[in-house]
């Protein structure tokens, strides 16, 4: 059988099958990520003939390909936040991009350097690798789409931190890489990675994203109206579109891309927030997504089957169930001291933290820019920790999102 054609028939019976496993998942009180994930164990498992999904063997599309799905997820992150920016509304997620993400670097890779015996470069890679949540796995736990009122304290603090943290990580993900290359070289690191890669890299994209969204509002919601009869211009692959162009110019000055679509995609969203164009973007960057997802899935699925968790052992497992179950959770609960959530909020909260492509696009990041010693091993202890976040998370998250959607209706109407 044909390799090239056996692959595209699967990825067009994925990408169909995205109108129906999310339905049906959501009947049975499951994420979907968990089925794609049990097809592609299968038809792993069943054909020799498809592509070999070892993310080591295969690392330029691995980098690439994670590294558009989250692009993308990041996009559509943004556009769907029905809440305005400002340092107060968001001053949850700021705690957890702040504390709960230092606090998880510091943790793991402190966990990986005195527990797993990593060296120092490879403990601070796995500690930044895992501290972000994942903006594409995480649709169970987020705000719904624009304007439809899913936006209870919960969705959306875990829907911002998901938007923002994945630019707050690349600092640490490019400190492990000095780290590695200093250790190779002997050169001094610390002043040029302050310089370059905190600060800069961060301004960078915060200042791109910015000025990108103010163009687009320019460009497809004032100056049709201005000339009059140009609202068809308004097409939901321009969501696409810009947030390619925003990614590129700022990578291509050496900022941080996932950074600037982030802002990119808020900005837009704070103008006008009832004008309907805003769905429209939102629903086509949706469906890119949710394409990219299945396939990415079940070549994890696959990569689970081909052996990507051989590197794995005990103290290896250990840590990652400590990681999700314990490290994350307490550290989520330590940054929300002080606000005013309820209990059950915060934990929602600080549990739902969940791993997913960001991590991997990281892990072959890094690994595409210099050699870790323990590279190997990261990769089966990131990869059984996303697999832990999709089994476990995907098992509890629908019941606990709608439990938690009831009260905080409840409580609405009793205040009304």
């Amino acid at each position: 059988m044909d390799t090239y054609i056996l692959s595209l028939t699967i990825v067009g019976f994925a990408a169909f099958g995205m109108v129906w496993i999310p339905i049906l998942a959501k009947k049975m009180g499951i994420s979907y990520s968990i089925v794609y994930l049990l097809l592609g164990i299968i038809l792993y498992s069943v054909f020799d003939t498809l592509p070999w999904p070892n993310p080591l063997w295969e690392e330029n599309f691995t980098v690439h390909m994670t590294e558009l799905i989250v692009i993308v997820a990041l996009m559509g992150t943004g556009l769907k936040i029905d809440h305005r920016f400002s340092f107060r509304e968001w001053r949850v997620p700021f705690r957890l991009i702040t504390i709960t993400m230092l606090l998880s670097i510091g943790i793991f890779a402190f966990v990986g350097y005195w527990f797993l015996g990593f060296n120092l470069p490879s403990a601070i890679l796995l500690g930044a690798v895992l501290a972000p949540t994942d903006p594409v796995l995480a649709s169970d736990v987020q705000v719904g789409p624009p304007n439809e009122g899913e936006n209870d304290d919960v969705r959306l603090a875990l829907t911002t931190e998901a938007g923002m943290n994945d630019g707050m990580a690349f600092p640490f993900i490019w400190l492990a890489i000095v780290l590695a290359l200093s250790a190779q070289t002997g050169e001094s690191w610390f002043l040029e990675w302050l310089g370059r890669d905190l600060i800069y890299r961060l301004v960078a994209g915060v200042a791109v994203g910015f000025g990108m969204g103010k163009a687009f509002i320019y460009l497809f919601f004032k100056l049709p109206e201005k000339l009059g009869g140009f609202e068809n211009v308004r097409d939901g692959f321009v969501a696409f579109s810009t947030t390619l162009m925003t990614y590129g110019i700022t990578e291509m000055i050496h900022g941080y891309g996932f950074m600037a679509v982030f802002v990119v995609a808020v900005t837009i969203r704070n103008y006008e927030m009832r004008h309907e164009y805003h769905r429209e973007l939102h629903h086509f960057t949706d469906q890119i997504e949710r394409i990219l997802l299945a396939i990415l899935l079940l070549l994890f699925g696959g990569s689970l089957v081909k052996g990507i968790l051989d590197g794995l052992n005990w103290e290896m497992a250990l840590a990652g169930i400590a990681f999700v179950l314990l490290i994350r959770p307490l550290t989520g609960l330590i940054a929300l001291l002080g606000t005013k959530l309820k209990f059950r909020e915060k934990f929602a909260i600080s549990f739902f933290g969940i791993k997913g492509i960001g991590s991997f696009f990281y892990l072959s990041f890094a690994l595409s820019e210099t050699e870790f010693f323990n590279g190997k091993e990261v990769w089966a202890l990131v990869a059984f920790i996303v697999l832990l976040s999709i089994l476990i998370h995907g098992l509890t998250a629908p019941f606990a999102m709608k439990k938690l959607k009831l009260r905080y209706i409840q409580e609405k109407k009793a205040v009304t």
